[in-house]
């Protein structure tokens, strides 16, 4: 018989050997064992764990100190202020990618309507976290991978979205021959030797939706090569990339004749969002 203090000090104690964060993923994970917040387990610190609970709870944190990701442990993640279901078939989402969201809305958030593609949208949290705060605008979001699109489909329902149309494509494989306002999307960018992919949560995530060749930029220019067919004049890119690749996205979209070419930092002062319209 053990109670929530002492399997959360157990837990701590062991994840301190290879988290960075041992006591806010123990308590992440009873919290999801228990199905309550983080305030209950120290308001009722004395309660027992039934025995179900305590393997469970054990069984997650040997997986934790196994490396695997806290999100795909409790298949959840925030983004944009809304909880999103995730699988390992799926990036996790990441904080760094709401500038994408900040941008499109300071940059077209007076338009009342707005046309709006997203490729590859994986848990779909960008295109959700748009459609939250634009219930007008009408978006296709398209992934290469089902498995992904059930992800991101199971999360609209969640959120009870109406404007978003999801679509199998690679990339613009079989989009319809229209136009949008907007063309938004944090592809793969990481180089194909980048150690990165080998550490941290990246080891358990899908890697077609991390690398992309040699140096990273397969993906970014195959979107900026046929992006400019697919948007209406003065129409918007938004690409995320790499915190070193700020400049040859911006050559490549002067190169395809790209307009107002720029690059944002995020909050932690790294490049990390270029645009260019068309």
């Amino acid at each position: 018989m053990i109670d929530i203090k002492q399997a959360l000090k157990k837990a701590i104690l062991h994840l301190s050997l290879t988290s960075p964060t041992p006591q806010l993923d123990a308590e992440i994970l009873l919290c999801h064992v228990l199905k309550k917040n983080r305030a209950y387990l120290y308001a009722y610190s004395e309660h027992v764990l039934d025995t179900s609970s305590h393997q469970l709870f054990e069984s997650l944190i040997e997986k934790r100190f196994e490396g695997m990701p806290i999100a795909y442990l409790t298949q959840e993640r925030e983004f944009w202020s809304l909880p999103l279901y995730v699988t390992s078939d799926t990036l996790i989402p990441r904080p760094e990618t709401e500038l994408l969201i900040d941008l499109a809305l300071s940059l077209l958030g007076q338009r009342s309507h707005c046309s709006v593609l997203e490729l590859g949208t994986g848990t779909g949290a960008i295109s959700i976290a748009l459609a939250t705060e634009k219930p007008e605008w009408k978006i296709v979001a398209t992934d290469i991978s089902k498995p992904a699109l059930c992800v991101a489909q199971k999360n609209i329902e969640r959120h009870q979205l109406h404007n978003i149309t999801l679509m199998e494509s690679n990339w613009f494989q079989t989009i319809p021959n229209q136009t949008f306002d907007l063309i938004i999307s944090n592809p793969p960018y990481l180089a194909e030797h980048d150690p990165h992919q080998h550490q941290g949560d990246l080891r358990y995530e899908p890697k077609q939706a991390l690398v992309s060749g040699e140096d990273g930029l397969n993906d970014i220019k195959t979107i900026i090569k046929t992006s400019r067919h697919y948007l209406v004049t003065g129409g918007l890119l938004l690409l995320e990339h790499g915190y070193n690749q700020a400049q040859d996205v911006a050559e490549c979209l002067l190169s395809e004749q790209y307009h107002h070419v720029q690059c944002w930092q995020d909050t932690a002062g790294l490049d990390r969002v270029s645009a260019g319209s068309y």
